[in-house]
């Protein structure tokens, strides 16, 4: 497992597992990202913040600090 942070642009992962507390795993959560969820990194800022991501059918950006939270297998 690693976190979604590390994946490079095209793949699609499988999230094994959310960290994190309170608010930012609610957060997280409320964006449709649960254990089991399909995520394709569609692509990184040059900066590397935010992530885009497509997970079931919606675009979503996701902050690098929020991405280091979700643990996905290949």
């Amino acid at each position: 497992m690693k976190p979604l942070k590390e994946i490079q642009c095209g793949q699609t992962v499988q999230v094994a597992k959310l960290t994190g507390e309170g608010g930012l795993k609610r957060r997280i959560m409320d964006m449709g990202i649960t254990r089991g969820a399909r995520i394709l990194v569609r692509k990184a800022a040059p900066l590397g913040d935010p992530i885009e991501v497509n997970v079931r059918g919606y675009e979503l950006s996701i902050r690098k600090s929020e991405a280091e939270h979700i643990l996905v297998e290949d």
